[in-house]
């Protein structure tokens, strides 16, 4: 019995990891759309939502990891991961107004 229960908390980590990755990965996606574009600075509306997006997305890490499904050392990759392509993306996009 507690070779299943062993299985199925791992899973539940797993699958967990997983549907954060993929979160990550759709805010990467927002993140790389800006970056081509690099002219909706105009725009606050797409500014807000990526850090609408970032600040869930940082709540849903915090609650897995206080959960235990997520190591604190894993959740804060995703995390960092994510802020240093925003800082380069906000870097850049201040460069370019500064044009």
């Amino acid at each position: 019995m507690a070779l299943l229960e062993t299985e199925t908390v791992n899973n539940l980590k797993q699958n967990a990891l997983r549907l954060l990755q993929e979160d990550a990965e759709k805010i990467e996606k927002l993140i790389a759309v800006q970056m081509e574009n690099l002219t909706t600075r105009q725009c606050p509306l797409y500014e807000e939502v990526l850090d609408t997006q970032m600040y869930g997305f940082s709540r849903a890490v915090d609650f897995a990891i206080r959960s235990g499904l997520v190591s604190e050392a894993d959740g804060k990759q995703l995390i960092n991961q994510l802020e240093k392509n925003l800082a380069i993306l906000y870097e850049a996009l201040n460069q370019r107004m500064a044009e």
